[in-house]
């Protein structure tokens, strides 16, 4: 495979870890609000971590959801940002 597949097939994995993301904090706000079985923290975070890190601040915000606790308001924005970090560095190789 060359260099363009490769990011091709990246960028189609981000694109749906983040859709994938974003709805999972949709899910489990109305889990929350309707007093079902709920999604797991980690699962949640394990997800942002595994690249969908903006679906799940954007699931945060559109939702309304984990706004008000540390380890996601702290923790996403630090993820994000060791994601960027690292995807500079790849690049630059």
């Amino acid at each position: 495979m060359n260099d363009h597949s490769y990011l091709h097939i990246t960028l189609i994995y981000l694109a749906v870890i983040n859709v994938v993301t974003f709805f999972m904090y949709g899910i489990d706000k109305w889990k929350a609000m309707n007093s079902k079985w709920r999604i797991r923290e980690t699962a949640l975070l394990g997800l942002a971590v595994l690249g969908g890190s903006i679906g799940a601040w954007l699931g945060m915000k559109v939702w309304r959801h984990k706004t008000q606790h540390k380890k996601f308001k702290y923790g996403l924005p630090l993820i994000l940002l060791a994601q960027i970090v690292l995807m500079y560095l790849i690049s630059e190789k």
